[in-house]
């Protein structure tokens, strides 16, 4: 970790924040890091007081920037790292903004990092997926984007259920991309 620290202290000492789109990524360094290194390592407490997730990015940098409208029911949950450690009401603005309707569960995957694969972990691995991840992504409506930002919750949802989910970023890049495309002009004669 003191070696995550050095890397970013360059861009700590220009004032960038350190934008993390793994939610249990952001967690760590914001509340464990500094917990962990201790006061020993100054530039520690910098870098968790610098970490932001994607959608507090945007909120505190971009805060005028308008998101591509997806208008489209979302169902999944938020990551519980992130639900206990930094908040989701930067993303679930967001969402509104592009018009991603309805409430992310709470609840864990299950997955937890590597705690699902060890021995012995699986079956309460898959019993915390079924009381709080699978349910609302089974009952979705249809067209609903199933969003998970986390790679656990990625991965429970693919391994358990054949489901794809995306992350919110990759969502937004999308409907980007489309909203390009329909605004460009066909190609001609003239720009070949």
């Amino acid at each position: 970790m003191r070696r995550a620290v050095d890397a970013v202290t360059p861009a700590l000492n220009a004032g960038l924040p350190l934008v993390v789109l793994e939610p249990s990524c952001a967690a760590t360094l914001r509340a464990d890091l500094p917990e962990l290194l201790g006061p020993d390592t100054p530039n520690a407490a910098r870098l968790a007081a610098s970490v932001l997730t994607f959608a507090q990015a945007l909120d505190e940098y971009a805060p005028n920037w308008r998101p591509p409208r997806v208008d489209r029911p979302v169902v999944c949950q938020t990551h519980c790292h992130q639900h206990a450690v930094l908040g989701d009401a930067a993303e679930r603005t967001l969402r509104e903004r592009a018009g991603l309707t309805g409430e992310l569960s709470g609840g864990c995957c299950g997955l937890a990092g590597n705690f699902g694969f060890e021995a012995g972990h699986y079956e309460v691995s898959v019993a915390c997926a079924q009381e709080a991840l699978l349910p609302p992504v089974r009952d979705r409506p249809a067209g609903a984007e199933v969003l998970a930002d986390g790679f656990s919750c990625r991965t429970q949802l693919h391994q358990l259920a054949g489901q794809r989910a995306r992350h919110l970023a990759e969502v937004l890049a999308d409907a980007l991309a489309e909203r390009r495309t329909k605004s460009e002009p066909p190609l001609g004669p003239e720009r070949t």
